[in-house]
């Protein structure tokens, strides 16, 4: 049996751990997109039970100091009160089928005191961008609206300059206007009475199982080809014989094997029947004798 000591050298041991490393790699990549599946199954259920509930006083879902769990992302929540336009914050950087906008989000001061902000929708921009005098006018006096709770936004992207931000966060916006906010916000579903001009309503979010199940399976197939890819270049190895049958790198060399001649000349075809010839003679007088 051929040996297989060719592994114990240092180019095959490299090799090896290299395929450890790609193969626990890929395992562990494939486990992580089956946890994303995993969240976005939760996800989507949370979504398809809080869409079907009846709408909730705001002060019911919401408070002051408290943060938007997960339970609550997409509730239908409804408040009552005045929109403050003068407070009107514009969150730039909001695509919509490859087109730029921005998204609206207007302070509703409720009974209380206590203010809801409301993203009221998108609408397109052009290159020059949008000026808070651009959006259309929300309905005036009191409105009562509904929409879906939202987490409120993280990071530097929620600082809030001369009335803008990159996204919505209750406690950036509310300490740059020094008021009392609800913690999150909501996207808006609807208003009454209703605005003269609406803007693009919210998009709800996809509820299909996304491609995190396939992805999974692609990095687990990548670490199993590895895996075949060594144990096939090992077996190749093993079968050339590389390691037993041939001879070492800078090893000795077996003898040569020294043929011998042919050849058609008359007189060497006379010596050899001669030397025939006396061969028998001697074979014959051994027997005799």
């Amino acid at each position: 049996m051929r040996s297989l000591r060719f592994l114990l050298s240092r180019r095959w041991a490299l090799f090896a751990l290299a395929i450890v490393v790609v193969a626990t790699a890929t395992w562990w990549l494939g486990q992580w997109q089956f946890h994303r599946l995993d969240d976005r199954k939760e996800s989507n259920a949370v979504v398809r039970a809080n869409e079907d509930q009846a709408p909730a006083p705001v002060g019911e879902v919401l408070g002051t100091d408290t943060e938007v769990g997960e339970a609550d992302e997409w509730r239908v929540v409804s408040a009552t009160g005045t929109y403050d336009t003068d407070d009107t914050v514009i969150v730039r950087y909001r695509t919509r089928d490859g087109a730029s906008g921005v998204d609206v989000v207007v302070p509703l001061v409720t009974a209380s005191g206590t203010s809801l902000l409301v993203d009221r929708g998108w609408m397109a921009t052009d290159a020059r961008g949008l000026d808070t005098a651009d959006v259309p006018d929300p309905p005036a006096g009191e409105v009562t609206v509904t929409g879906y709770v939202r987490a409120d936004g993280s990071g530097d992207s929620t600082a809030v300059v001369d009335n803008a931000t990159r996204a919505v966060s209750a406690e950036a916006i509310g300490q740059a206007q020094q008021r009392e906010v609800y913690d999150g916000f909501v996207e808006l579903r609807s208003e009454d009475p209703a605005p003269a001009t609406a803007l693009e309503p919210v998009e709800l979010p996809e509820l299909d199982n996304g491609p995190h199940f396939f992805y999974g399976l692609q990095w687990w197939f990548f670490g199993l080809l590895a895996i075949f890819g060594f144990l096939y270049l090992a077996y190749d190895e093993w079968r050339g014989g590389r390691s037993g049958d041939r001879p070492a790198a800078g090893g000795p060399k077996p003898p040569k094997v020294r043929k011998e001649k042919r050849t058609n000349h008359p007189y060497a075809r006379m010596r050899a029947e001669a030397e025939a010839r006396e061969a028998a003679e001697r074979e014959r007088q051994r027997e005799d004798a």
